[in-house]
């Protein structure tokens, strides 16, 4: 079904070919991507852009952070709209009246600043930002990772809060311009085939090898038409876990009725790559041979087709139990006992968020179950539509009844079972989810306390057939039904009576409204002459996501109080960790007040003349990690981690630009290794960089290094630093963003 192409094409009118009249640099120039970046960018250099966004959106877990930093570095309006949604701790269950606190902030910020303020449950960050911000040749960033509206002909990106931050202080977001890769669809899905069965092979085939990491994917071809909006939207808002950069599609008379129903035609364009378009890399996507999928736990990469997963479950289930009890040795996981009576039975099913609440996955769901009953066994069904607009045009056509009568639960827009808050399994329950993400912990168990659980990421129609069957796996293809096609209308009088809109009327009068947990950052102090750093977690999994670096769930309530929301960092993946890195900054704190703390200078000693280079030496913790950064776009990731004492991350490569960039923006040094470079060590070895705040003033890229191991020994170790920019180098130097505004303000 999909053919990767690791070398370059041309697209000429439309159709892929090895040679063109033009050169590839002229070719390049004729993409849709370049055209959009171009027209953002004010750097004047086309291959550095410095990028300046249309409009920008955070949640309930990012925008309270995002708005202390911008309003300590000065910001007295929001220079574009900023829409606040309240789509992730909205059940406000955890924490007393923390969760509303921070509600009623974004409030008074949204009246203050001149925002959009969107209650809770209304919509979903990514559909409100879908019916109300996006536009063609538009611009987006978003500070969740799952900020995706390509298929609407907007370029959006998701990012760490500082990067929002730097909008609001107008500022721009910096990147080097991106390897653009050509998605070229052909072919139609046949019935039972949703966005998701397509989107899950695309991960499948792109993200073990980080084919189009940080590349920004064109969607072109023939099969686009044949494809619905909300069947565009539910594999563009996928393309995340490829880990590419950003997204954007061809647009057509399907994307202008999007604009219409929506009350905006004047956000449509036509958007096509030029006559001849030159692409990095190719990627062939046959719809006609699209399978229905099932992921398996821990990401949505693990992929087979459904048919291919039931007639080897005991070998796959079998190697899933295998590395889930690797990864959480004191849960009992027991996955095998899903296979009995001729099938492999699940214990829930979700459809919900931004991937899986979309009216028309909602709506084949109703027709798979119409007559039908999801049973009384341990079997539940879940469905969050994606807004309130979407709920009330469910209503409307009578699909909720049909849902309800079949046993299924519908329940407000929300992106809980997308992170780990609400529908936690039980003990060894077997979830499947039309959501974005399946990694560990995203279902919501503790498994470091003995609880484990599972997601498998599926379409809405298998979860629905599955439904059908009373919880035994079965693809959508598989079960007769008769899709029946419904006109979406979007009621734009729910968002007018409901959604605050202040863009453009900022009130310097009102006052923040500020609850006992929303707190300021601790001070950071600016980089030492040296750097030593302790290593406090050191982890060789072949991916380290951020969920695991700071887990979701309700562990986010206490998202607004940088150090209650510290005690939470690894706490499911090295849970030694946060006491480990308080003893380092234990002894920061003891050398900064000018005491000579003896452990230290004996360290200091192996390599130099310990007293002497005390003074001059910044100390803290350090994680290694062989690729860290997968997944969410929270700086708490890396924020926790700095308010903890820590001052750099050690690995092979970053996952993705948007940890590296949080790493960056709250002063950590993002130190690289050379493949194939040992690392055998361990936690409480040390590793001290010599004139590190000279070597970043000095544009270095190469840090040659010590490691201080606890047995005494040392040894050298060469780091690397590459491709900062000027602002990236005094961001360092200045000990984070806020510092680097503050001095400058």
């Amino acid at each position: 079904m999909i053919t990767l192409h690791d070398s370059g094409v041309f697209l000429v009118n439309g159709v892929p070919c090895a040679d063109a009249p033009l050169s590839r640099q002229e070719g390049r120039r004729n993409t849709m991507a370049w055209n959009i970046l171009q027209a953002h960018s004010v750097s004047g250099d086309p291959e550095q852009l410095q990028i300046r966004f249309d409009a920008l959106v955070s949640h309930d877990i990012t925008y309270v952070g995002i708005i202390q930093q911008a309003r300590a570095s000065g910001m007295k309006s929001f220079p574009v709209p900023y829409a606040l949604t309240n789509c992730h701790n909205s059940l406000c269950a955890v924490g007393g009246t923390i969760n509303e606190d921070d509600h009623v902030f974004g409030l008074s910020a949204a009246k203050k600043y001149g925002g959009i303020y969107v209650p809770a449950n209304q919509s979903v960050i990514h559909s409100y930002a879908r019916e109300q911000l996006s536009s063609c040749g538009g611009m987006i960033l978003g500070s969740d990772s799952h900020t995706r509206y390509g298929a609407l002909g907007t370029m959006a990106v998701g990012e760490g809060g500082p990067e929002l931050a730097k909008q609001l202080l107008k500022n721009t977001w910096d990147v080097p311009y991106p390897k653009v890769v050509l998605v070229y669809l052909k072919g139609t899905p046949r019935r039972g085939i949703g966005p998701h069965d397509i989107a899950i092979a695309l991960v499948k085939a792109t993200f073990a090898s980080g084919f189009v990491n940080n590349c920004v994917l064109e969607f072109a071809g023939p099969g686009i038409a044949s494809l619905p909006i909300d069947f565009r939207n539910g594999i563009d808002v996928m393309t995340t876990e490829t880990t590419c950069l950003s997204s954007i599609w061809e647009t057509d008379e399907v994307t202008e009725e999007f604009y219409r129903t929506h009350c905006r035609p004047e956000a449509f364009r036509p958007l096509h790559p030029g006559p001849c378009a030159w692409y990095d890399k190719y990627i062939e996507v046959d719809l006609d041979q699209a399978e229905s999928m099932i992921a398996l736990p821990f990401h949505p990469s693990n992929a087979w087709t459904i048919h291919e997963f039931l007639e080897n479950a005991p070998e796959i289930l079998a190697q899933v139990e295998a590395d889930a009890q690797a990864r959480f040795p004191k849960a009992h996981v027991k996955l095998m006992d899903k296979i009995h009576d001729g099938g492999v039975w699940a214990d829930q099913g979700v459809i919900a968020g931004c991937a899986g609440g979309l009216f028309d996955n909602i709506t084949e769901a109703a027709d798979i179950l119409r007559g039908g009953s999801c049973g009384n066994g341990y079997f539940s069904l879940d469905v969050y539509p994606t807004s309130v607009p979407v709920s009330l045009e469910l209503t409307r056509i009578g699909a909720t009844t049909d849902l309800l009568e079949c046993g299924a639960v519908i329940k407000p827009s929300f992106c809980g079972p997308c992170f780990g808050a609400g529908d936690v399994p039980a003990n060894n329950g077997l979830s499947l989810r039309h959501t974005t993400r399946n990694f560990p912990n995203r279902e919501g168990s503790k498994p470091a306390e003995g609880q484990f659980a599972g997601v498998c990421l599926m379409d809405a129609r298998s979860i629905a057939a599955t439904a059908r069957a009373g919880g035994r796996i079965t693809a959508a293809t598989d079960v007769d039904y008769t899709p029946v096609s419904h006109p979406y209308h979007f009621d734009a009088g729910v968002y007018e009576r409901r959604v605050y809109n202040g863009f453009g009327r900022p009130d310097p009068s009102v006052e923040l409204i500020l609850g006992p947990n929303i707190t300021d950052w601790p001070q950071m102090p600016p980089m030492s002459r040296h750097l030593l750093v302790q290593l406090a977690a050191v982890l060789h999994d072949s991916v380290t996501t951020t969920d695991e670096l700071i887990p979701s769930g309700e562990t986010s309530s206490y998202r607004s109080n940088p150090l209650r929301l510290a005690e939470f960092t690894l706490s499911r993946r090295e849970p030694a960790y946060v006491g480990r890195t308080k003893d380092a900054a234990a002894l920061e704190a003891q050398r900064r007040a000018g005491e000579a703390p003896e452990a230290l200078k004996a360290v200091l000693d192996r390599v130099g003349d310990g007293q002497a280079l005390l003074e001059q030496t910044q100390f803290g913790s350090c994680v290694f990690a062989n690729r860290p950064g997968d997944g969410s776009a929270r700086e708490q990731a890396a924020s926790c981690q700095k308010v903890l004492g820590g001052l750099a991350n050690i690995c092979y490569e970053f996952a993705t630009k948007r940890y590296r960039s949080n790493c960056i923006n709250w002063g950590m040094m993002p130190f690289t290794l050379d493949e194939g470079t040992p690392f055998p060590y361990e936690p409480g070895d040390c590793v001290f960089v010599p004139d590190v705040r000279e070597a970043i003033l000095s544009g270095k890229e190469d840090f040659p290094a010590q490691v201080i191991r606890k047995d005494g020994t040392v040894e050298p170790l060469m780091l690397h630093v590459r491709g900062l920019t000027e602002d990236e180098r005094q961001i360092l130097l200045d000990g984070c963003l806020m510092n680097y505004y503050a001095n400058r303000a």
